[in-house]
């Protein structure tokens, strides 16, 4: 947790990639419940922020949005994107 705090970086990976995990946790029980959804733009816009690693192990937590390949590709895209971020400004 002390690396969290005193890099920046690794901070707004955790927020981002946390962020995105919950939200396909919502938008997961909204499919379920019939209620308002995520729209999958941005599901993927925050996934290319950064969150795409709290978006891939969301699909295997929740199933959800497995079968499309969308989200495999833009999901592992942020990946490539935190890959990047750390390399650079770590």
């Amino acid at each position: 947790m002390d690396v969290l705090l005193h890099n920046p970086l690794w901070f707004y990976l955790f927020i981002v990639n946390f962020y995105l995990f919950c939200l396909m946790g919502y938008d997961k029980h909204q499919a379920r419940t019939g209620g308002w959804r995520v729209p999958e733009n941005n599901l993927i816009f925050v996934s290319l922020l950064g969150g795409g690693l709290g978006g891939l192990i969301s699909r295997k937590v929740f199933h959800h949005k497995t079968r499309k390949k969308k989200f495999t590709v833009g999901f592992t895209a942020g990946v490539l994107v935190d890959l990047i971020l750390i390399y650079f400004f770590h």
